[in-house]
């Protein structure tokens, strides 16, 4: 919703602004134009960028209009889960979690908790580094350095689609150059028209320039910051998880070790000691 009402601002602004001050906005449609821009654009893309990020084109997308995965429900189940599991090792020892970790589809903890089961990585992230802990693993500065350069190979992956929508933001400009300076050399094929029509003419090229720089800053950059705002919104997921199996395996009792998950969050979505308290309290046992 808030990726089309931002289009909607844009479209009404910059063209109704234009149909208010008596432009004609019919002189505006040049479809050539936008097939070169785009075409070049699109193109350019694939050439600069590997598969792994073509094939998150898709993702890309639902990122783009959905915005951040996680809302404040699901941080705090996420804080509930680690919590189940903590005081599990509490109560069973380091081993009384191996049934979950080594197979963790099937398991009864992380099946409790729906949207945490649902994402692979996390569960992922989770599970290796126990499974750390149950062969021996237990410095904490270590485990962080690990932790620490697995986020940032993470952040590095995102950071690629980013930059790749930003290269089009950068470049769109210079592709309407390129779709004008077209536009200028059919008009000088005409340069024996009546003023009229070299008018059209002229006008239709400039229309490139117009187009490269519109879409350019009223979209491509906007995606790309929007973008990179989600991907930082949905780290905090991931950093809550490491502060909180870092303040377990450094001893904290399950209550202390989600405090330190809790504060981890962003504060719009940081839910309150008393909702974790509470969410905490309700949980079922688990085996």
């Amino acid at each position: 919703m808030r990726l089309i009402i931002g289009v909607i601002v844009v479209f009404a602004s910059v063209f109704g602004g234009y149909a208010a001050m008596g432009g004609h906005v019919e002189v505006l449609w040049q479809p050539f134009e936008f097939v070169i821009i785009l075409g070049a654009a699109i193109g350019a893309f694939v050439i600069g960028n590997g598969a792994p990020v073509l094939k998150a084109v898709p993702a890309m997308f639902g990122s783009l209009f959905k915005g951040p995965k996680y809302d404040k429900a699901a941080y705090v189940e996420l804080l509930g889960m680690q919590f189940a599991l903590y005081k599990l090792v509490q109560q069973k020892g380091i081993l009384g979690i191996e049934q979950h970790i080594e197979d963790p589809r099937n398991s009864t903890l992380f099946n409790a908790f729906p949207t945490f089961a649902r994402n692979h990585h996390a569960v992922e992230f989770v599970c290796d580094y126990m499974r750390m802990v149950t062969m021996g693993a237990n410095n904490v500065h270590e485990m962080e350095a690990l932790m620490d350069e697995e986020l940032e190979t993470h952040h590095q992956e995102q950071e690629r689609i980013v930059s790749a929508v930003q290269a089009i933001a950068d470049a769109t400009p210079a592709l309407g150059i390129v779709a004008a300076v077209l536009g200028v050399i059919k008009t000088m094929g005409a340069i024996t028209e009546p003023p009229e029509v070299l008018g059209h003419l002229i006008g239709g090229a400039l229309v490139g320039t117009f187009f490269g720089v519109f879409v350019a800053y009223g979209f491509f950059g906007p995606f790309a910051q929007s973008l990179r705002n989600t991907f930082e919104a949905e780290a905090k997921y991931f950093l809550s998880l490491k502060v909180g199996l870092l303040a377990h395996i450094g001893g904290q009792p399950p209550v202390m070790a989600i405090e330190f998950a809790r504060k981890a969050l962003m504060s719009e979505v940081r839910p309150t000691f008393n909702e974790v308290e509470a969410a905490t309290a309700a949980l079922p046992a688990t085996a």
